[in-house]
């Protein structure tokens, strides 16, 4: 399966909104735990076969997702936040497709700070105004390829970022190998590592239940994996959302 093209806003200053939620914690990589909010772009070039996030991705909701500009997003922010400063998180579907850097810029100026996850398969100038630049390349079970340059790419926009990491969701042998080669091109960067859910449900059905004694599982098989291979600089974490509340949307 290859890539899907991705749905941009019609305005190019506007930021297609699927969900704008929180306070909440960040629920893996680099901050997890931290309090954030999240702004969940939709809209992705990917569409990778285990997808949670299927209602920011599948353009069949894409009339359920909210063209904002960025004075609106941070409005909406600060009313949750009741005007304190928090960490943002921008994801998605694809965070990198949307024109992010003027809310950035706004947010930063008022205290906010900001941290992204994308794959990597599109840069930004913008990347180095974040806080935390999350990279996370979809490893083979994704379905999806994988484009060295366009990682190197995004490296390099994000030079200006407080933090860049690579972030690998695995699920198998192959899953666990792709990570260490992609990471071993990086070695400067640090790596967090996450057991992957099962394929998820239709978007439609997100907030089924999951089965945690199966990501448990896959948890154990991947801490023996990095102590096995004595990748001792890789860090693995669970997904923490994921263990207290599912693939439930919105918290």
């Amino acid at each position: 399966m290859g890539r899907i093209p991705p749905i941009m806003s019609e305005n190019k200053n506007l930021i297609r909104v699927s969900e704008l939620f929180g306070p909440t914690i960040q629920g893996e990589g680099a901050v997890i735990g931290q309090p954030t909010v999240f702004v969940r772009a939709g809209g992705c070039d990917f569409r990778c076969v285990w997808c949670d996030s299927l209602h920011a991705v599948d353009g069949e909701f894409r009339n359920q997702w909210r063209p904002m500009s960025s004075s609106q997003i941070l409005d909406q922010v600060k009313t949750l936040t009741e005007n304190q400063p928090i960490m943002i998180t921008l994801s998605g579907g694809n965070p990198a497709i949307q024109p992010l850097g003027e809310l950035i810029e706004l947010g930063k100026s008022q205290g906010f700070q900001f941290a992204m996850e994308t794959q990597g398969s599109i840069a930004k100038d913008w990347f180095g105004a974040l806080d935390v630049l999350v990279l996370s390349p979809k490893p083979p079970s994704s379905e999806m390829s994988f484009d060295p340059d366009a990682l190197n790419t995004s490296i390099r926009a994000g030079q200006g970022a407080g933090q860049t990491v690579l972030k690998f969701v695995v699920f198998d042998d192959a899953d666990f190998v792709f990570a260490q080669k992609v990471a071993a091109l990086h070695p400067d960067l640090t790596v967090y590592l996450q057991p992957g859910n099962h394929t998820p449900p239709p978007a439609s059905e997100q907030n089924a239940a999951i089965d945690l004694e199966g990501i448990n599982q896959r948890m154990l098989w991947l801490i023996d994996k990095v102590n096995q291979t004595k990748w001792f600089s890789a860090r693995v974490l669970p997904q923490l959302h994921v263990m207290l509340w599912g693939n439930q949307r919105g918290v």
